[in-house]
């Protein structure tokens, strides 16, 4: 059998497998959509032996609507983290206690956190004292003196 023989539904069904193989590659929570209105355009077709402008009208209303479908049930049930803080890593820090590696002067200095060091706004305070990180502006950590 010639590739170009094979029927139209096999193309929409393989189209589907691709986009659903790829949103599991690359998640981003919309292939599996159009991979949705790929499979029933593969059925539609199998089933009623629709042409090719009839295969393009489903597969575009189908798409329009699973991506609002999509789209609205992402808005309706939203994913809650565990640790909604992830990837918010100066917040992470508020509450630490931090060295100061690098005198203030003016309200500016240097702290270390962990194995690192960050920029800190604050108090004027010597090296070596220690600081509470109470928040973050831009780039940099809000301190306290303990």
């Amino acid at each position: 059998m010639m590739i170009d023989q094979l029927a139209p539904h096999f193309w929409w069904l393989s189209l589907a497998f691709a986009l659903a193989i790829a949103e599991m590659v690359i998640p981003g929570v919309f292939l599996i959509w159009l991979g949705g209105a790929a499979l029933v355009t593969g059925l539609a077709t199998m089933a009623f032996d629709l042409g090719h402008s009839a295969q393009l009208a489903v597969a575009a209303v189908t798409a329009i609507g699973s991506v609002y479908l999509g789209r609205r049930v992402i808005h309706d049930h939203p994913t809650v983290s565990d640790d909604p803080m992830l990837n918010d890593r100066t917040a992470r820090l508020i509450g630490h206690v931090v060295t100061v590696t690098q005198g203030f002067e003016n309200g500016q200095g240097r702290v270390k956190v962990g194995d690192t060091e960050w920029l800190a706004n604050g108090p004027d305070l010597v090296l070596g004292a220690k600081a509470r990180v109470i928040g973050s502006t831009g780039g940099a950590l809000d301190v306290e003196g303990v």
